[in-house]
């Protein structure tokens, strides 16, 4: 007999916990909670007005439907328009015929009651319409969330595709050019520092780096000497550190191929500055080769100028006769 009740006593703790749950979501707008849990909660809503009527009718005898807007307004936001009309429809009839008083039915209560009705109708649209709203912002939410997930999955599979690639590009460089250990020491250093660099990106992706961390690690593969950095230490927060990684890293690539890095006297002068809370970083080579006609904009000239839009930032850039001039602005976020 005692195991029973307390097969019982579990059997109930576990629907009052599904009751609780569904309660809970339904009151959030998860999802559209049970029929009896919305009548349940609809007719206590009603009940409770019925008494808070009760209480005003000792101090005025002739509210009869003020009360109830409380109770049609909760249960049409927790069951749905369908609950809200009930809802209404039970308030109007118990002001209506419920009398805590000696007053009689007359035509006043009945232009009252269509104002009740009314004014209900407009706040049970009022509440679906903000539930509909809520609902596709919270489909959108859930879409966009999973778009992330893939895109970070995407993200992780070809950084390690990348890396892979590296190591196997590294790997038989190493053995053409085991015979000739200086060139390849030469060139060991550099692939090891594209390889510190992605794995940078990577980790300022979620935390965020020091901006000249940054910058070493672009342009280490090209060698210390060939470049100075002037500013004082600052944090990027982790969306603008992705940004001037990729910008930076279009611009070493350019001064690699044709600028700065692509002369043997060329040299790199990189120099930032914080006003408040806006960020201005001067690219400014020097020694390279001779600019040439400048063609079409191409994605890196794209990305160069869109890339700090999300950060009320702009880029301009200048190809001087001692090579390219860049400078870049933008808010830095406070987190």
């Amino acid at each position: 007999m005692l195991g029973l009740i307390l097969d019982q006593l579990i059997g109930l703790k576990g629907h009052m916990g599904k009751w609780i749950d569904d309660f809970r979501r339904g009151w959030q707008g998860i999802s559209q909670p049970p029929p009896f849990l919305s009548i349940g909660f609809a007719a206590f809503c009603v009940l409770l007005s019925t008494l808070v009527r009760w209480c005003l009718s000792l101090i005025r005898p002739d509210v009869f439907f003020t009360p109830y807007f409380p109770a049609v307004f909760f249960a049409a936001a927790f069951g749905g328009f369908r609950i809200g009309i009930a809802t209404a429809l039970a308030g109007g009839t118990l002001g209506l015929a419920l009398n805590f008083s000696n007053t009689s039915l007359d035509f006043a209560r009945l232009v009252l009651l269509m104002i009740f009705l009314v004014v209900c109708g407009l706040t049970i649209w009022g509440v679906d319409h903000y539930r509909s709203v809520a609902a596709r912002q919270r489909d959108i939410a859930r879409r966009l969330t999973q778009e992330e997930e893939y895109r970070k999955l995407m993200v992780d599979e070809l950084q390690h595709r990348l890396k892979n690639k590296l190591s196997t590009v590294h790997a038989v460089l190493h053995q053409v050019l085991q015979d000739q250990p200086k060139v390849w020491a030469n060139i060991d250093h550099r692939i090891r520092a594209l390889s510190a660099t992605d794995d940078l990106i990577a980790r300022v992706d979620g935390s965020g780096c020091d901006i000249k961390d940054l910058l070493l690690s672009e342009l280490g593969p090209y060698g210390h000497v060939r470049f100075t950095l002037n500013g004082d230490p600052l944090f990027l927060p982790a969306k603008l550190a992705v940004s001037l990684a990729l910008i930076f890293h279009e611009l070493a690539t350019n001064a690699g191929k044709y600028g700065a890095f692509a002369a043997a006297r060329g040299l790199l002068q990189v120099s930032w500055s914080m006003s408040d809370d806006r960020l201005t970083i001067i690219w400014d080579e020097n020694e390279g080769p001779a600019v040439g006609p400048i063609g079409a904009p191409g994605f890196g000239t794209k990305l160069l100028n869109s890339a700090l839009r999300p950060f009320d930032g702009r880029t301009e850039i200048s190809f001087l006769k001692t090579g390219i001039h860049c400078t870049m602005q933008c808010r830095v976020p406070k987190s």
